[in-house]
């Protein structure tokens, strides 16, 4: 029996992923490298970055009463449209990343850990990897 595997679908959508970075303590210009580094490895790994980095524009002050709860509800709204999010190094320390990190891992959404170098299935991934191996 031929055990090669399936072409991916080229009609399926692009892979997405969001960034999950610190920010705490953190430079503007520190912020920014960091994420630029992420990027590109994303986009290394064919994946086009959702974009998490908020200006507070759309912020009503006058209605908002904790302001880091209102910038961590956008970025899980962003990552609804996400496949996979890419945890940065430092991610275990800043809780809105554990928060997030939380949520990726409850609802199946693939996981990179940038520090430990490693990458976590999604629940679609491990779907199709156990259909695969069911087809050959």
């Amino acid at each position: 029996m031929n055990k090669t595997k399936r072409k991916p679908n080229k009609n399926m959508s692009t892979k997405t992923a969001m960034i999950s970075q610190p920010m705490a303590g953190k430079t503007d210009e520190e912020i920014r490298l960091t994420k630029l580094g992420a990027e590109m490895h994303l986009a290394e790994l064919g994946y086009e970055v959702v974009d998490t980095y908020f200006a507070d524009e759309w912020l009503n002050e006058d209605k908002t009463k904790n302001k880091p709860v209102a910038f961590l509800a956008k970025s899980i709204e962003a990552m609804s449209r996400c496949d996979a999010v890419y945890f940065c190094a430092g991610w275990e320390k800043a809780r809105g990343c554990r928060i997030e990190h939380e949520i990726a891992r409850e609802y199946g959404l693939g996981i990179f850990d940038a520090k430990r170098r490693q990458y976590t299935l999604s629940a679609s991934e491990e779907l199709m990897e156990g259909l695969e191996e069911e087809m050959l």
